[in-house]
């Protein structure tokens, strides 16, 4: 059971976002539990570095970036990817590129807290806490 996990996830530990951040955390453990099975897209690491900087600094930002390439494996990107995102239609472009990075991985599940604007998605898309409990873990 391989998941892309949406950089909403990995801000959830980050910025320690009290509502989420236990259930983030513990799919990240998941998939550090389970080598090759968890994927992040290109793009996702550009965005916690940008996001992660402003909010904790550029030391703790490429610390978190370390640990998620010791764990997550990082999806191919090229043209071809970035015209499918295009073409999905969704209404969040950076969402359709996590969803054509999670097609070029082959992976099951997109895991999100944001699986709303993945409607339409050829890779479903699963709250954390509706992940965990299918695995028996929540």
């Amino acid at each position: 059971m391989s998941v892309l996990l949406d950089t909403n996830i990995f801000l959830d530990v980050l910025l320690n976002r009290e509502t989420w951040a236990d259930e983030s955390q513990a799919i990240i453990d998941w998939c550090d539990q389970r080598p090759g099975e968890g994927w992040i897209a290109w793009h996702t690491l550009a965005n916690l570095y940008y996001i992660g900087t402003k909010a904790v600094g550029r030391k703790a930002a490429l610390r978190q970036v370390d640990a998620i390439l010791e764990v997550f494996a990082v999806c191919p990107a090229h043209t071809e990817s970035a015209r499918f995102a295009r073409r999905l239609g969704l209404s969040d472009f950076e969402d359709a590129l996590q969803v054509a990075s999670a097609s070029e991985a082959g992976v099951d599940w997109i895991v999100t807290r944001n699986f709303k604007d993945f409607k339409g998605s050829p890779i479903p898309a699963i709250l954390p806490r509706e992940f965990l409990r299918r695995q028996g873990t929540g």
